[in-house]
Formats: C-alpha cells, structure tokens, sequence
C-alpha cells in the first residue's frame, strides 16, 4: 500500500515538474509567411500564428511580409492582435510593406528589412480628409506605441506633409531599407531567414512555418468587396423570393446559406462580432413579426434598416459599403424581374403556382349572375341621389343612376350591369 501511494506521489511531482517544464521559453520560434493583397484570410491566418506561438511558448512570433497592401479594416485587427500578444514580436520585410503593410509592420516590437526592401507608401484609397485623418492618427497611435517616431508614420500617410530629404511636402513617404534602418523604422539589415534569425539570437531555435490553408484562402476569398456583393445579391434576392413564392421555404433556405457565407466566415476566424448578425436575424425576426403581428408597417420598416445595417457594418462601414450595398440591391431586384418574366412558364414555377382557373363560361363565378336584370323594370325604394335602393322582380338591389337623383316610388329600368352593379334610368 504504501509503495502504491510512493508511486502515486511521485507521478503527481514529475507531471508537475513536465508542466512547468513545458511552461518555460522553449526552443521554437512561430514564422508566418504572408505575401499578396492583405485580406482577412491573411488575418486569420496572421491571428492563427499568433495563437499558435503562445500555445507552444514560443521564444518569438515572426511575419514575414511582402505586400503591396490591402484592407485597412483587416489590417488594424492584424495591428491590434500584434501588439496585445505575450510574444516577442518582428516583422521581416522580405521585399516590402507598403500601404496596410507598413500598419502590420509597425506594430511589431522589431522590424527587420531585406536588402533591397521598402516601406511605407500608406495613401490611403479613397482620399477623403476623413480617411486620410483616420488613417494618419492609426499609423501615429501604432508608431507612438512601438516607440517609433510618429513623424514618419504621418508622412506615409499624408503627402502634404513631407519628410526631410525623403518626401517633399506633396510627395508620399516610402523608406528604402537603409533609409527605414537610420529613421528606427529597421532595426537592422538581414539578407536571408538564417541571418535573421541568427541575428535574432534563435539559430538554434525549432522554427515552424505557417502557410495560408484552404480554410483561410476561402476567408479571404469571400471577404472580397464584389464576392460580398455577390453574396448579398443573393440574400436580398433569397428573401424576396420567399415573399413572392408564399413560404415555399427555397428562398429561405438559400437566403439562410448565403447568410452564413457571407457573416460566418470571418465570424468564426475571430474577425468580427456579434453586432452584425445579430442585427441580421433580428431584422428578420421583425419582418416575421410583421406578417402575424399587425404593425401598421413598423415592425417591416425596423426590420429592414437593421438588415440593412448588418449588410453595411459587415461591408466595412464607408462609403464604399454604400456603393456595394446599392449595387446588391441592384443586381438583385434585376434579377428577379428577369426570373419573374420566366418563371410562370417554367416547369419549376408550376409547382409553386395552381395552374387550373375556374372561368365564367364553365359556370363559376365569384359574383352573382345579374345580367338577366337587364331591361328589367323596377320601383325606387330609397331616393336615388344617384345611389339607392330598388326593387327589381320582387328583389331588393343596390341601384346606381348616372346623375339623376330619382324619388321613392319612381320606376326606373336596368340599361346597364357591372358585375354586381345594377345602373338605371329613370322612365
């Protein structure tokens, strides 16, 4: 018994002194290579690195960048994730970092630079004083909290401003490797991965390299501007189509797949929250309530504004997301205009629609048959003034006259029928 509990004890000690083993610094260095349009499928995967390293305790995170530039939007998530993390963090700029690149790069704690590389160029697109206003304090803030100078941040962004003999006031500002590296926006010259790493101090250092996968390729596939516009034709379209074809529940089906594509993807890689698509269904929610809860139209019209706002947050929250959002409605009413002009002879549309009619000539009618009271004769009950009561072959009816007012007692003659409507003339 009491060699069971030795044993015990000792095992309890050694996963101790394991965890604590496995808790320490280790000998691994995370590498992220990221390289094209900046997008968030290169947010996740940049987040993915991140979230690797501290889950192997990782001497350091490194991302090596080759961009022309990108999305602002995934850019500032790549910037904040970067300066939050635990890890000792350095960019590499194998060629360059320009526009989105040069925020990504800045917001490493170390910045290292191939000969031959560059950085900055940041104008924003397009540029609006706001834009270049938002996106100048952005680069500052980032400078500012990596001890950069904030100067020449600014001037990547604003070409008014000029920097020294780099940019004259008007040009925009882009520094070349041993530029960046006399202004602190290198911290040294590195030819290879090798001597980066040698001159980081991890030569030795296990390194493990992350690519983009096929998950995160599809990301940054359906985050594409006209790929979500595409998406949002298509739920716009869904929805109209279950209106029209009566709760058939395809329309529905398909609104609810597109949904998904177009809020799930970056919703579950972390790029966004819950604001949009919970702004989403409860639009959808509202124009339930509309259908079984009279409204007076309130219930519809809130329903609509917080799709719509779903639709412009998820599409970036600017004016671009306007023109975007403008276009889906377009294509999407197009569409089903087209669709509709086709649809009744379609074989798939007589599934949804009752084929057989019941006409006059076969015996159905929604209204009476009053045709056989023309010509009749009959007597003024109530004064006509033109429209009253009369009584046609012992019947009472609804009478209209062309103008005439006509005294109870008068006759009158039916000259003509409308349907349910009995005209007369006074004789």
């Amino acid at each position: 018994m009491k060699r069971i509990i030795a044993i015990i004890c000792f095992s309890v000690l050694l996963s101790g002194v394991l965890s604590v083993a496995s808790a320490a610094p280790g000998d691994t260095v995370v590498l992220v290579e990221l390289s094209g349009e900046i997008d968030e499928g290169q947010a996740a995967l940049v987040l993915r690195g991140l979230s690797e390293a501290e889950k192997l305790n990782a001497k350091a995170f490194i991302l090596q960048m080759d961009t022309f530039g990108g999305l602002v939007a995934s850019a500032t998530t790549m910037r904040d994730k970067i300066i939050d993390s635990n890890i000792p963090t350095i960019c590499y700029i194998k060629n360059r970092a320009w526009s989105a690149g040069a925020l990504i790069a800045m917001a490493h704690g170390k910045i290292a630079m191939a000969p031959g590389g560059s950085i900055g160029a940041a104008e924003p697109i397009p540029t609006t004083e706001k834009t270049i206003a938002a996106v100048k304090a952005e680069f500052a803030a980032t400078a500012t909290r990596s001890g950069r100078n904030p100067k020449v941040a600014e001037a990547m962004v604003d070409k008014t401003l000029g920097y020294k003999e780099y940019a004259k006031p008007g040009q925009i500002l882009a520094l070349t490797d041993y530029q960046a590296e006399k202004e602190g926006y290198a911290d040294f010259i590195a030819k290879d991965r090798p001597e980066l790493l040698a001159k980081l101090g991890y030569s030795d250092a296990k390194v493990v390299v992350l690519g983009e996968s096929w998950q995160e390729k599809l990301v940054g596939f359906l985050a594409k501007p006209a790929i979500k516009s595409v998406l949002l034709a298509v739920i716009i379209f869904a929805i109209i189509f279950e209106i029209k074809t009566a709760g058939t529940g395809i329309g529905a089906g398909i609104a609810i797949i597109a949904a998904a594509m177009f809020f799930g993807s970056s919703f579950l890689f972390g790029l966004s929250g819950w604001l949009e698509p919970l702004l989403f269904f409860a639009g959808i929610a509202f124009l339930i309530a509309e259908i079984f809860i009279p409204g007076f139209g309130i219930f519809g019209i809130a329903g609509i504004c917080a799709i719509m706002a779903s639709f412009f947050l998820v599409l970036g929250g600017n004016a671009n997301a306007v023109m975007w959002l403008a276009l889906s409605i377009l294509i999407a009413l197009v569409c089903f205009l087209l669709i509709m002009k086709r649809l009744p002879t379609s074989a798939l549309w007589s599934k949804f629609v009752l084929k057989n009619s019941s006409t006059k000539e076969e015996g159905f009618s929604s209204n009476p048959d009053y045709d056989k009271y023309l010509d009749k004769e009959g007597v003024v009950i109530t004064q006509l003034r033109p429209g009253g009561t009369a009584a046609i072959d012992g019947q009472k009816f609804d009478v209209l006259t062309y103008g005439e007012f006509v005294q109870p007692g008068a006759k009158v003659i039916v000259v003509k029928v409308e349907g349910s409507k009995l005209f007369v003339r006074p004789l």
